[in-house]
């Protein structure tokens, strides 16, 4: 099992933690990643263009000349698609891009992502996150002394109203609970701070 150490909000090693083989150490599988990427993607697309069919654009419905005997071509309606202000013809409508990934699929991906997050150092236990008060200042202090630069995906047990308030302004720095963890985010962020209770959740309930 990957035994991985527990730092403080000091950077200090204060103990350690075994981790799940099967969630931690699994096989990386960059298709499971690329599918689970496109499938959160698709799920965020808003999928609200639209345009109007020949139905719906504004002009009279009257027939604009005889259908015979004048020598043009003939014309039902001044709404329709040949026309400039006319519809438009098999144009986007409407709809919904997201699509149903197997959970088996979903659940191998995580585990991949988390695996390459490990193996790459990207991934660090702290022993808690700072909570005593809702205070951007602090939580600013306390990764600047875990040493993160860049942008962080910070993972917790459970809701936890003062961590939220203290990380939310902070410029590329994210909030997850653990049963929200997904591959995207996991890959989206640079670095990865667990708590030690929810590395736990994760160890055991993945496994």
């Amino acid at each position: 099992m990957p035994n991985v150490d527990i730092i403080d909000l000091n950077n200090k090693v204060v103990g350690s933690i075994e981790l799940s083989d099967a969630v931690f150490a699994a096989p990386i599988n960059e298709a499971l990643l690329y599918e689970a990427v496109r499938h959160h993607l698709a799920g965020t697309r808003r999928g609200t263009a639209s345009t109007k069919t020949r139905h719906e654009v504004a002009g009279s419905g009257k027939k604009l000349w005889k259908q015979k005997g004048t020598g043009r071509a003939r014309m039902g309606s001044i709404r329709s698609p040949l026309w400039r202000h006319g519809g438009t013809t098999h144009g986007p409508q409407p709809r919904d891009y997201s699509y149903h990934l197997p959970r088996k699929m979903q659940l191998g991906a995580l585990k991949s992502a988390l695996s390459a997050k490990l193996r790459d150092g990207e991934l660090r236990v702290v022993s808690e996150f700072p909570t005593a008060a809702p205070k951007t200042k602090l939580m600013r202090k306390a990764l600047d002394a875990i040493a993160i630069k860049r942008s962080v995906l910070l993972v917790d047990n459970g809701a936890n109203k003062n961590l939220e308030l203290s990380s939310r302004n902070l410029e590329g720095v994210k909030l997850v609970a653990s049963r929200d963890v997904n591959v995207y985010d996991l890959l989206q962020h640079n670095q990865v701070l667990l708590s030690e209770t929810a590395a736990r959740k994760l160890s055991e309930a993945l496994a």
